[in-house]
């Protein structure tokens, strides 16, 4: 499915790309991370962090194509991820286990199971990835920002 029929369906709004906001969101991804990585709380919230940041990342990169999710949606994270093969050129392998901490993120938020240091370890590689990744892709857009 292509960004436009996601638009068409409701699933995306148009958003126009702003460097000093997606700057903003990036750093703030970078904060997160650094976060995740703080070994004196406790796995879910080091998970919730990277997690988090993986989702900062992949607003910044909608946004780079003129699009956002509507928060309201139920599904806005899901969609979101969704689309990275549409905005970064993620293999599918790699939204897959975006996927499942995704589901894991859900089942410790709102079940309250616990995180494994796996999946722990998972996430914070994750994000750190899509980072590196999205900042050069901002670099490329807005060389002077």
């Amino acid at each position: 499915m292509s960004l436009e029929n996601l638009l068409a369906i409701n699933r995306l709004a148009r958003h126009e790309a702003n460097p000093e906001a997606a700057l903003k969101l990036l750093a703030a991804a970078q904060r997160n991370l650094a976060d995740s990585r703080a070994g004196n709380i406790s796995a879910e919230n080091r998970f919730d962090a990277a997690y988090k940041a993986i989702m900062q990342c992949a607003t910044v990169a909608l946004w780079m194509q003129g699009y956002r999710t509507p928060t309201s949606e139920a599904g806005h994270h899901q969609t979101t991820q969704q689309t990275l093969p549409l905005t970064l050129g993620l293999g599918q392998d790699t939204v897959i286990v975006l996927d499942k901490l995704r589901k894991q993120r859900n089942l410790a938020d709102y079940s309250g199971d616990t995180v494994s240091n796996a999946a722990l370890a998972e996430c914070v590689s994750q994000a750190a990835a899509l980072i590196k990744l999205v900042k050069g892709r901002v670099k490329e857009r807005w060389p002077k920002a």
